[in-house]
């Protein structure tokens, strides 16, 4: 099953509450509550019976709070941003300020943009500025009635920390000052990640303004959310524009308008959800009779917090060093100072940082779901990281931005991991995680050399008889990672080795980076193309050839077609591992892709492109790159759906549509941006080298009950041109290569995921591929490289084959760095 621990990213829901609520829409008809027939009547009186119900869930009534519904949370931040009373600069009154903690929600730290269009200056405040400002004004300062705005999230969303509440009532008093200036302060309370599993008292603690998102509770519905908002303030709020359902009155002819009376329906512009309000009511109802209310989500919650952070705190590797770097202010011994959310990075034994993105993938192997990245909130995290401001700006132009998977910049990490806990967390889903923790940091296995760039092997060139594949080889078993018992945590002296040893790579690596590179290869055997695979159809089985066409997109019908779910999104072998048990083969003669699968008798599909009239067209992404496709029919969607035992469709890239470069240029390929690329995530062409594999197959058989045969561990990696060369990641110092007449550019690395864990001839997974390719490669998962074909002007023929001779140019003393993206690359 899954270990689900990112809570704070989204509550789960439970089955019963979709049943009450369906059950609830089949017994009911519910009208636009704009109109005034009974339907309509019905609506409009549940949603004002769900407004009292999360007045009551916060403690409060009516008398002090009214509810605006928006689409979240960040709706309800904009909208106080735009309506409070902010007195600009150049008045003769004193100006207004919007002071903000600087561990505060990107949502947050954005309204600073509405606030500088109406001249109004934002002040940014750290934590521990707020904790030294208590000074009081002068008595003659105090009567100031300018407006100013202070928000602080009650917990960071980053760290789980908990800030006090009692500042709302302090800073309303005049007791803490944000900064010293002249005026009333009014407090915005950031709630959203507080309250989705810790109880709130708006009668004691009396924010102005409290945005909340229900999904966060819930887990459904999402996109909902509400502001909560005081009622002292709510008739000083200013509104500009006014939609359907919020005037009293108003003329089109004339600049005349009356808005309503209730502050809600102000606000509340067009028709609310009304369907997802309703499905409120059935939140709390189940929410209260699984848990027995907040407070015991509170206390459970936090013990299993705890209970993780003490054990992976004392996690140590067998020289002392710590597992982990735990990024918190509290030492997670009060509920009350410290919420179910835990942020670290995981260390090698050297106390270096392994990436979010390595570690996030580790965890996906093992069926664990956390979260990486800076997590909306980029002032903790260079508070907790230690990242500058230069740092910051020196990244985005190194080409990391906000959610991609660039973790590690100059060896030093653009962000974290975060598990949180929710309501339907349990202590076996803690266990799970600190076991995954356990055996991939601090098994035996793992005291093993790395394997490095241009290294040699002990023979001068990859013998032939490692180029014969048998088809007929058999998978070895799935090695099981045995979970160690948490009473059982290996001592210093039962644990050896690391993930990997540091000290012999780096001297490799010294040695390696003192040595000039020359720019062409000289002498040594040469190096051939041994195999050649094209995948018609994204993420399913590889075709392999002798000799193939090269077309403007790279091998010709090279991931031309793509299956996807009943909802248009791609499936890749992530989801779907039984993708790879579908084998299709091009019949260039015939003019059509065969596919066949265990149990069923083969389908054709023709090659022509089908964009005619009669053709359903699609727009799909792929990599988060938006491509044009058309639907292959009903008859293979009926085939791979029965197959696969999901509903799912055959889908073809649109030839009057292609999708784009989207690397980061290298140098010598200006042109980048103008190639062609088919369904592939990343570059046209992805090469791997067979004595890289021959050295990398040593290493995991090491680790495996039996060897993996080398045909195998090629298949795993879904590369498209295969190389003999005499020496072992030597395609790593190449810049660009011919093939005969056929001319390529290296883009970068491939950054490998979770699908080299797939056995490509049985769809079983072994997380432990993936593990010794990080453990040999020193703290990366690069293996291959891509290449873009430079734009072809010659009379040669377009043909790749296997036996051409291949010829690199070496890189000057640079690293190949990965090509930018926000998607995790891996071959599909």
């Amino acid at each position: 099953g899954i270990t689900y621990l990112d809570h704070a990213g989204s509550a789960l829901f439970p089955e019963s509450l979709l049943k009450a609520f369906t059950d609830d829409l089949r017994n009911n008809v519910y009208g636009n509550p704009h109109s005034q027939n009974i339907s309509s009547k019905l609506t409009y009186d549940t949603i004002e019976h769900v407004r009292y119900r999360i007045l009551q869930h916060f403690h409060t009534t009516a008398e002090d709070y009214t509810i605006i519904f928006t689409s979240g949370c960040t709706a309800a931040l904009k909208l106080i941003a735009e309506s409070f009373p902010w007195i600009p600069e150049g008045t003769k009154q004193p100006s207004s300020r919007f002071c903000y903690l600087t561990d505060s929600h990107t949502s947050v730290v954005g309204m600073r943009g509405i606030t500088a269009s109406m001249n109004v200056l934002s002040v940014p405040i750290k934590p521990k500025e707020i904790l030294v400002a208590e000074s009081r004004l002068p008595a003659e300062e105090q009567n100031c009635t300018t407006p100013h705005l202070f928000s602080y999230p009650a917990q960071s969303n980053f760290s789980g920390t908990k800030y006090p509440l009692s500042w709302i009532q302090d800073i309303k008093s005049g007791r803490l000052c944000p900064i010293k200036l002249p005026g009333k302060w009014f407090v915005l309370l950031d709630a959203a990640s507080y309250v989705s599993t810790s109880p709130l008292d708006l009668g004691v603690h009396q924010a102005d303004f409290i945005p909340i998102s229900f999904y966060k509770i819930f887990g459904f519905p999402t996109g909902l959310g509400a502001l909560l908002v005081n009622n002292r303030i709510a008739p000083l709020l200013r509104k500009i524009y006014f939609g359907g359902g919020t005037a009293a009155a108003y003329l089109a002819g004339e600049d005349f308008y009356f808005p309503r009376k209730s502050i809600a329906e102000r606000f509340e512009d067009g028709t609310v959800s009304f369907l997802d309000i309703i499905a409120l009511k059935h939140g709390f109802d189940v929410l209260e009779k699984l848990t027995g209310g907040m407070e015991k989500i509170k206390q459970h919650t936090f013990a299993l917090a705890h209970y993780t952070y003490t054990v992976l705190s004392n996690l140590k590797y067998a020289n002392g060093a710590p597992v982990v770097r735990i990024y918190s202010d509290t030492d997670f011994s009060n509920p009350d100072a410290q919420g179910p959310i835990i942020n670290f990075n995981v260390l090698d034994e050297n106390g270096q940082v392994l990436g979010f993105a390595q570690v996030d993938s580790m965890a996906s192997l093992h069926n664990i779901h956390v979260r990486t990245g800076c997590f909306c909130n980029t002032g903790a995290c260079q508070m907790h990281l230690g990242i500058s401001n230069e740092d910051i700006q020196r990244n985005l132009q190194a080409g990391h931005v906000c959610g991609d998977n660039i973790d590690l910049l100059d060896g030093c990490p653009t962000g974290s991991v975060r598990i949180s806990f929710g309501y339907m967390s349990s202590f076996e889903d803690a266990q799970t995680f600190l076991n995954f923790i356990i055996a991939t940091r601090l098994s035996n296995s793992d005291a093993e050399i790395p394997l490095q760039s241009v290294t040699k092997l002990p023979t001068e060139s990859v013998p032939d008889d490692h180029l014969s594949f048998n088809k007929a080889d058999k998978l070895s078993p799935i090695l099981q990672i045995p979970d160690r018992g948490l009473r059982n945590i290996p001592s210093e002296a039962e644990t050896t080795g690391s993930w990997p040893p540091e000290p012999e790579a780096e001297s490799m690596r010294a040695a390696v980076s003192e040595t000039a590179v020359p720019t062409c290869r000289k002498g040594g055997k040469p190096i051939t193309v041994a195999k050649i695979y094209l995948y018609p159809i994204k993420s399913c089985s590889a075709f392999e050839v002798t000799e193939w066409p090269v077309g403007n997109q790279g091998l010709l019908y090279d991931r031309n077609w793509m299956v996807v779910n009943q909802n248009g999104v791609c499936m890749t072998q992530k989801q779907e591992p039984r993708l790879c048990l579908v084998n299709p083969s091009i019949d260039l003669k015939q003019k059509i892709m065969v596919i066949q699968a265990e149990g069923m008798d083969p389908i054709s599909v023709p090659l022509e492109d089908n964009t005619g009239k009669e053709a359903v067209t699609c727009e799909s992404k792929v990599c988060s790159h938006r491509v044009k496709t058309y639907d292959c029919g009903e008859r293979i969607a009926g085939w791979l759906s029965a197959f696969l035992g999901r509903p799912c469709r055959l889908i073809r890239q649109s030839s009057d549509m292609k999708s784009k470069s989207h690397h980061k240029n290298t140098k010598g390929l200006s042109s980048a941006t103008n190639l062609s690329l088919s369904l592939v995530n990343e570059a046209q062409y992805l090469l791997i080298n067979v004595a890289s594999i021959l050295q990398l197959k040593g290493h995991i058989s090491a680790r495996l009950k039996e060897p993996l045969e080398i045909e195998e561990l090629i298949r795993r990696f879904r590369a498209n041109i295969v190389i003999s060369a005499p020496e072992s990641f030597e395609e790593e110092e190449w810049t660009e290569i011919s093939i005969g007449a056929l001319q390529f550019q290296v883009v970068g690395p491939c950054s490998r995921c979770q699908i080299i864990c797939i056995d490509q001839q049985s769809g079983e997974r072994n997380k432990e591929i993936l593990q010794s390719l990080s453990a040999a490669r020193g703290r990366k998962t690069n293996f291959g490289i891509y290449l873009m074909n430079q734009p072809f002007s010659s009379s040669f023929s377009n043909t790749l084959s296997v036996g051409s001779q291949v010829l690199p140019v070496l890189k000057e003393n640079t690293e190949i760095q990965p090509p930018t993206s926000s998607e995790e690359k891996c071959s599909g």
